[in-house]
């Protein structure tokens, strides 16, 4: 308990010096996207896509190479897989999880919004399929912008980035370019797996890092979620927990995919460790 009360001494150390201004960084990326845009006249949606043609059957020629990785990669953009393999930090970490919680929801609100208002036809709704590569579903529609599966995973990245920042200058430096590269590879995979454009790519990561400074500013103001690192309410956890157990076996049955094996994996070990405790205080 002890350990616990550490750690999230220090997580809320560092979210407490996360300040609004922090925001100018993805803006600045997303405002240098829409003068480039404006500058190559390609604001409407077939000249968005136009323009950066070359680059996708570039990158996505490049990274379809290794289809078992992109395909397990791009797993980590699917909020509940990521969500399951940070599910043991709700235990040794939960100042973390309500972080999370505040950002994803913010996320899930900065995803939808653009989506319903921009119609962007995914790669596989405008190019012939034999033109690139598709690894695992097939989509298709007219909601590629942004990516979806990006903006997750900035989210959850700049969430954690923040909460175990070190202190040392060069450490935190080094920390940052760490959890921006992963991002990096991680989002890069919706090319790599033919699903969105690269500028979808970089405008959801952009709103994923948005979301996650959002999310902990949030925090800051209303503790909405404190109540988390409370053991009497982790049985709402359990039962979640449980629920997403059965979830990645089906998952596993259907695609049998390293990276739920993982997530499964953490899960297990959340509940085992969620139900030992509870019998522990029952014998007392």
């Amino acid at each position: 308990m002890l350990k616990v009360k550490s750690v999230n001494t220090k997580i809320n150390d560092n979210y407490t010096k996360v300040k609004a201004y922090f925001l100018v960084f993805p803006l600045l990326i997303i405002t240098s996207v829409v003068v480039f845009l404006g500058y190559k006249g390609s604001l409407s949606e077939d000249a968005y896509t136009a323009v950066q043609k070359d680059w996708f059957f570039y990158f996505n020629a490049k990274l379809s190479q290794f289809p078992h990785i992109e395909y397990n990669l791009t797993q980590f953009g699917d909020a509940f897989v990521f969500l399951s393999l940070l599910s043991v930090f709700v235990l040794y970490a939960p100042k973390l999880w309500e972080g999370l919680i505040s950002a994803s929801l913010v996320s899930l609100v900065l995803s939808r919004v653009p989506k319903s208002l921009f119609d962007v036809p995914r790669p596989a709704e405008i190019y012939d399929e034999s033109s690139f590569t598709i690894i695992g579903e097939k989509l298709v529609g007219y909601s590629s912008l942004p990516s979806g599966h990006s903006i997750t995973i900035f989210t959850m990245l700049t969430v954690l980035v923040f909460a175990f920042m070190p202190k040392k200058r060069m450490k935190r430096i080094l920390w940052l370019v760490l959890g921006i590269g992963m991002g990096m590879l991680l989002a890069s995979t919706r090319v790599g797996v033919g699903a969105h454009h690269p500028l979808d790519v970089l405008l959801g990561g952009s709103i994923g890092i948005a979301s996650g400074i959002i999310g902990i500013l949030i925090n800051q103001k209303l503790p909405l979620w404190s109540w988390v690192s409370n053991e009497k309410y982790h049985f709402v956890f359990l039962i979640l927990f449980l629920g997403s157990m059965g979830v990645l076996i089906d998952k596993i049955r259907t695609e049998n995919l390293v990276v739920y094996y993982v997530a499964l994996a953490s899960i297990v070990y959340s509940i085992y460790i969620i139900t030992k405790n509870y019998v522990r205080k029952i014998k007392k």
